[in-house]
């Protein structure tokens, strides 16, 4: 079973707070306790109990990085992925244009780097 944790993107204060979130509840808010924190937080993201090549821990929004040689022309390729959760599974949505290219994240742990997220290093996400 893997470990269920949070973190969540606070807006006013431009951080990711990694603090333990007790509860999601029924009604989307989370919970310190018996505080509602909403009101704090913006996009709340889980972990997704995966780990990529530098078993650094992978967060939805995260950006993932994966680099190899095209056998076909034989240079390197750089490729960045955001982890996104849809239909039951993390996947990794391709940033740029190509189609086809998402990734279900479990299929490429040992060759992808997470760089950054989509709030703290936004610049990341346009297509190079």
């Amino acid at each position: 079973m893997r470990e269920f944790k949070f973190r969540a993107w606070n807006a006013p204060l431009k951080k990711m707070d990694y603090s333990p979130l007790n509860a999601v509840g029924f009604d989307g808010k989370v919970y310190y306790g018996n505080a509602d924190i909403t009101g704090f937080f913006e996009n709340i993201m889980q972990y997704t109990g995966l780990k990529d090549k530098n078993i650094r821990e992978i967060y939805e929004k995260d950006i993932a990085e994966e680099s190899y040689i095209n056998p076909m022309t034989g240079k390197k390729v750089v490729d960045r992925y955001v982890i996104e959760w849809e239909n039951g599974i993390h996947k990794m949505k391709y940033i740029g244009n190509q189609k086809g290219a998402d990734r279900y994240l479990w299929m490429r742990l040992d060759e992808i780097e997470i760089i950054g997220d989509v709030y703290r290093n936004p610049e990341l996400l346009e297509a190079e």
